[in-house]
Order: C-alpha cells, then sequence, then structure tokens
C-alpha cells in the first residue's frame, strides 16, 4: 500500500469522509476512486494509490440496508399515521424509495468504507500464531 509522501500531513476524519462520499482518492482528494458506478479504478489518476488495499466487502451494502431500512419504515409509518392513505399509494412512495435510496447511497457508503481503511491502515485480520 502507497502512503501519504513525505511530510504531507494526514488528512482529518472530516477531509477523508468527503473524498470518499465524492468518490475520489482518500490520499490526495482530488483522484478518481472509481472505474464505473462501483467498480474500483486500479490506481489514483493523480497520485499513483495503488487501491489494492481496499476490500469494503459488504460493508457497504449493509449499511445501505439499515439506513434505507429506518428511513422507509419511519416514514411510511408517519405518513399513515397523520395521512392514512390507501395501500397503493404506499406501495408507489415506499416501493420505489427502497428501490432508489440503496442506488444513491452505495457509492458513496462505499467510498467512505475505503477512505476510512486508508485512513485508518486497515489490514485482514490475522492469528496470534502467524
Amino acid at each position: 500500500m502507497s502512503i501519504a509522501k513525505a511530510g504531507q500531513e494526514p488528512k482529518s476524519f472530516g477531509a477523508t469522509f468527503w473524498a470518499g462520499i465524492t468518490g475520489h482518492c482518500p490520499n490526495c482528494g482530488r483522484g478518481k476512486l472509481f472505474d464505473g458506478y462501483l467498480k474500483l479504478a486500479p490506481r489514483c489518476n493523480v497520485c499513483g494509490l495503488d487501491y489494492n488495499f481496499a476490500d469494503s466487502g459488504d460493508g457497504p451494502a449493509v449499511f445501505v440496508i439499515l439506513v434505507t431500512g429506518f428511513i422507509v419504515v419511519g416514514a411510511a409509518l408517519i405518513v399513515e399515521v397523520l395521512y392514512a392513505p390507501p395501500y397503493w399509494l404506499h406501495a408507489l412512495l415506499w416501493g420505489s424509495l427502497s428501490i432508489l435510496l440503496p442506488l444513491i447511497l452505495l457509492r458513496s457508503f462505499k467510498g467512505v468504507l475505503i477512505a476510512l481503511q486508508f485512513k485508518h491502515k486497515a489490514e485482514e485480520g490475522k492469528l496470534a500464531s502467524d
């Protein structure tokens, strides 16, 4: 893994978080992190950081499911209590939101998890005996 250049200060949590949300390199904050919607680029096109360290696994999907469920169920309950719309309207509103919200959130959640992996130098776990 390529680390920040000598003399370069580590980024703050906010800068790291913002780089992840916007899909930029966690090292320089200017290069592209993604080469497509969810596919990682092989390396940063500005600073050359190799993205082989990045393995977000199922983490982004789990967080997106939890956030989407919280928003959709909460909003559906509030709308039901306040307005009591027909069931077809519930299905239209919350079904659409349940499809769109994960598509909107997944890329930024993946970017944030990868940026945090870089910031904290996260690695695969190893047994003490190894």
